[in-house]
């Protein structure tokens, strides 16, 4: 596979987000970038935004190259407060037909997983995600199952109903790549979901090809060998977490896996404008994502975003000055 064809792969995955979800044309990039890095996605959301639509849409467009696997595209958990661990990983149950226990998979088990309000059920139950989503396992009576290489997590939140909630934990939000605030769509957009109805409502199907597994694992790794990052951006994204850390309405900034994490997230963001090379346009899209849920601030100050912003003015300055082509 070369660049080109895995342009042509993200090109069909777009395809079927835009056709059942409209006005969301920015978080689709979003979440196509997490889904090629390998990362994963927080929405914070309002009920009814399509998050669900999106996530299952996503799921069903990717098919099974497996001969032997039986792991279901899309799950979708919803997270409240009577939930177990093992609602989340599975849990071994005893076989009376073999005499012998057996594992059953949970709904985790999952091209696509739809976490919906998790900050809605325990700590406990949110802990048992970070394995999940950190090493691609999951472990239950001390015995470890493997995700496929393709696991990948949209989570929710609801930002306006804050009873009855669990704040994330920092470890949790840290295994999120990007955190997405997804406000109302435009009236034009809204007036098109509504004059879609009969359209959007019939099954996709093949009409718009669907991407293999496999094919987005390899572009993973293609993005790692094809896409050129100048040690310039490296020097660059240093530069940004530090002046975060210095700030003085900052109490705890960024670490340093996260810059590890925004790597291939960048290597993504630039294949889809089209580039082998990654540019300050890319970190400037993406840093606001990436560094926002990750910083504690002080108490009382202003929100995280005019924060990154300054951060990030002197640093890509310089960057614009450099070459950055292989």
């Amino acid at each position: 596979m070369d660049l080109q064809s895995a342009k042509t792969h993200i090109d069909h995955l777009r395809s079927r987000l835009r056709h059942t979800v409209k006005g969301r044309d920015d978080v689709i990039e979003l979440i196509l970038v997490a889904l090629l890095s390998d990362g994963h996605v927080l929405l914070e959301d309002y009920p009814g935004s399509g998050k669900t639509t999106l996530a299952k849409t996503l799921g069903e467009s990717i098919t099974d190259d497996l001969p032997d696997d039986d792991i279901p595209d899309f799950r979708r958990i919803q997270f409240t407060p009577d939930l177990l661990p093992s609602d989340v990983t599975g849990m071994t149950i005893f076989d009376s037909d073999t005499k012998s226990f057996q594992f059953r998979r949970g709904p985790i088990f999952a091209y696509v997983v739809l976490g919906d309000e998790i900050n809605r059920t325990s700590p406990k139950v949110q802990s048992s995600m970070l394995e999940a989503m950190a090493e691609k396992q999951v472990t239950v009576d001390n015995v470890s199952y493997p995700l496929d290489e393709l696991f990948f997590v949209i989570a929710t939140q609801n930002p306006l109903d804050l009873a009855g909630t669990y704040p994330l934990p920092t470890a949790q939000l840290d295994r999120f790549l990007f955190k997405i605030k997804m406000e109302f769509i435009d009236r034009d957009s809204e007036i098109e979901v509504l004059s879609s109805e009969a359209e959007r409502a019939e099954p996709l199907g093949d009409k718009i090809p669907r991407v293999n597994r496999g094919d987005i694992v390899g572009i993973r790794k293609l993005l790692a060998q094809e896409v050129f990052v100048n040690p310039k951006v490296n020097e660059c994204l240093v530069d940004v977490a530090r002046a975060l850390r210095d700030h003085p309405e900052v109490a705890l900034g960024v670490s340093t896996r996260c810059l590890v994490l925004m790597k291939p997230a960048l290597r993504a963001a630039a294949l889809l404008k089209g580039r082998d090379y990654v540019t300050e346009e890319d970190i400037s899209w993406l840093a606001p994502h990436v560094f926002s849920h990750r910083l504690s601030l002080e108490m009382g100050q202003r929100e995280p975003e005019p924060i990154i912003a300054d951060c990030l003015k002197k640093p890509l300055e310089e960057l614009s000055r450099s070459t950055l082509k292989r």
